[in-house]
């Protein structure tokens, strides 16, 4: 069914030296007859790409490109979609296991929406599951694997300040370990950021949101992703990158009068990481002020999943 096309999956490696066997094993099993592998080091020290190299020895359809300076999961995502023949351009990571048909549902179900809707502006995320050191796993829906499809400047409006329709499922969000597209889309949009050093993946989805595309996805759970730490993952990294997104969408912000809500909200999430509560509660007083619904229901609806989340993330290891 529809194999006659290429597939590119896409990996980018990074000090990973321990865990990108499981992720390069885990793409060499795909079930599609064509398809080539692209890994990308992004400049290792721990002899990831020598790793790499004794794996893929013997099997023609992987290539290995190296970084000489690091340069981030964006730059090396976009030497991926610069090197990439597949008609598709599905992303692993470095620390993810996929499922053996997960290229060819995620196929299935792009080629099954083009032939409904008639237009190809379209994204594909795989549901999946996030494991913790202490065993906990947290479940990963896709985005648009349940009700009306999400389409559109709505799609944006929820990633960029949390409007969201009823009848849309926005899942897990909307990150490139389980994203697939032609590649010809990830072209057409310029592929990621290199100056976001983090949710460049929310940046590419916006993007995609504010020219009409739409966002499916698997229902069945097609990869594992194992939770890792890294300085690229801190709060600060995070508070930075979002408040850099929400700089460069502020025309589109100002011109439905919500940039300011999307420019302070990500100094919520700074605060309660760092556990600063007198400065997160002024500071949502003042967002509130602006946006009173929308600042409450907002938290609401985040708030007690954050911690429950984080209460089971971080409850000694399960015997």
């Amino acid at each position: 069914m529809y194999q006659n096309e290429r597939v590119t999956v896409g990996i980018t490696c990074f000090n990973a030296h321990d865990t990108i066997g499981n992720a390069i094993r885990s793409a060499q099993s795909q079930e599609w007859p064509d398809l080539e592998i692209i890994i990308v080091d992004d400049a290792s020290t721990d002899g990831s790409p020598e790793r790499v190299a004794s794996l893929i020895a013997n099997d023609s359809r992987v290539r290995l490109i190296s970084h000489g300076e690091n340069g981030g999961a964006a730059r090396a995502r976009n030497t991926i979609i610069e090197a990439a023949t597949g008609d598709f351009i599905v992303f692993f990571d470095d620390d993810d296991e996929s499922a053996a048909n997960r290229v060819m549902l995620q196929v299935a179900a792009i080629k099954a929406f083009e032939a409904s809707k008639g237009f190809r502006r379209v994204a594909c995320y795989a549901s999946g599951e996030r494991i913790y050191p202490n065993g906990y796993l947290k479940p990963l829906p896709a985005i648009g694997s349940a009700g009306t499809i999400p389409c559109g400047m709505d799609v944006a409006d929820y990633l960029l300040f949390y409007r969201r329709r009823p009848d849309y499922f926005y899942g897990s969000g909307t990150p490139t370990c389980a994203l697939m597209a032609r590649r010809e889309l990830f072209r057409e949009l310029g592929g990621f950021d290199p100056s976001l050093k983090r949710v460049e993946d929310v940046d590419f989805a916006i993007r995609l949101a504010l020219t009409g595309g739409c966002f499916i996805g698997t229902v069945d759970k097609l990869y594992l992703q194992h939770s890792t730490q890294g300085s690229d993952k801190s709060p600060d990294a995070n508070h930075s990158a979002e408040i850099a997104v929400a700089k460069k969408h502020e025309g589109y912000l100002r011109s439905i009068g919500k940039y300011r809500y999307a420019r302070h909200w990500p100094n919520l999430r700074y605060y309660h990481f760092k556990r600063q509560y007198v400065r997160f509660i002024a500071e949502f007083l003042v967002i509130a002020v602006r946006n009173p619904i929308l600042a409450i229901s907002h938290l609401l609806a985040t708030g007690p999943k954050r911690l429950r989340h984080e209460r089971r993330m971080n409850k000694r290891k399960l015997q």
